[in-house]
């Protein structure tokens, strides 16, 4: 399965804390939503809160940590790299990141929660392209380069310079130079198709964090009984100033498979009522399966 997708399947290093269960989550979760809509979201800052609603264990000075290393990481970028050619930028992050610091990815990471966690990533040195892209992204622009994400089909890249140029690296194999070329081949691997001109728009930091939501999403669809991370991960999603209409049925259906019949039966009453306009039929579909789940408590 393709990154853009989301990890699959069991692995044995999952992370098992019971997210968003008292007051310190709520905080988070209030603090998320702020520096979501705020003028200039801070990718990196969405990120570790994402991290500290997945784990009740995280503290702020867990999250400073992640921030001084991220410092320390871009120090080690040589001065002279500043005003430098997009391809000198590349070669650079590669040596700093991909071969000193060892950051890069590999199949099993996929399997793994953590590898959608900044702070574990940071840790760990493993993780997925997109998490792997943010901390590119991050030391390079601290280190004062042109930088962006380009969240292409089934895999996060990283562009430095002019977009119109595609001077692009992939850091989940340490830094590799990609081409323009090499970005068609990877489209068309993931989806069959051309490259559109649409998929090269560098990333906002709202759609990157989204896109690591979902990947979170999609590890835990695998695993009934982490439905709990399936649901924070929708609630955080919902947070975001854009968003898909559906994940207010998603969370709906998360609710009642968690056994709160009441309040998923009522969102999903909420939602047919906005399907009416759009959709009629699938309202009623989904106001029948409302009546299913009030069923449930009898």
């Amino acid at each position: 399965m393709t990154e853009g997708d989301g990890p699959a399947g069991a692995g044995p290093d999952d992370t098992g804390a019971d997210a968003g269960d008292g007051a310190d989550a709520t905080d988070w979760r209030q603090e998320f939503a702020a520096e979501a809509r705020s003028e200039r979201p801070d990718l990196v800052r969405l990120c570790l809160l994402v991290c500290a609603v997945a784990d009740p264990a995280v503290t702020q000075a867990d999250l400073d940590l992640a921030e001084i290393e991220l410092d320390r990481l871009a120090g080690l970028v040589p001065f002279g790299t500043r005003g430098a050619d997009a391809d000198v930028w590349v070669a650079a992050l590669a040596d700093v990141l991909g071969r000193r610091a060892g950051f890069q990815g590999v199949p099993a990471d996929y399997q793994r929660l953590e590898s959608s966690l900044l702070h574990e990533v940071l840790r760990r040195r493993r993780g997925l392209p997109i998490l792997l892209s943010v901390i590119w992204m991050e030391v390079a622009r601290r280190a004062g380069a042109p930088v962006y994400g380009l969240g292409l089909p089934g895999h996060f890249v990283v562009g430095f310079g002019d977009p119109a140029e595609l001077h692009l690296a992939d850091p989940f194999t340490g830094g590799r130079p990609m081409t323009g070329t090499d970005a068609e081949l990877l489209v068309a691997g993931a989806t069959g198709e051309a490259l559109d001109p649409s998929m090269l728009r560098p990333a906002t930091p709202a759609a990157i964090v989204l896109r690591i939501l979902n990947n979170i999403r999609a590890w835990a669809s695998t695993r009934p009984e982490r439905s709990d991370v399936a649901l924070w991960a929708v609630e955080l999603s919902l947070l975001l100033p854009s968003h898909p209409a559906k994940l207010r049925l998603q969370r709906a259906e998360l609710l009642v498979q968690r056994g709160d019949f009441l309040t998923g039966a009522a969102e999903m009453e909420a939602y047919a009522t906005i399907m009416d306009a759009v959709e009629p039929s699938a309202a009623e579909t989904i106001r029948n399966r409302a009546k299913a789940a009030r069923a449930l408590l009898n």
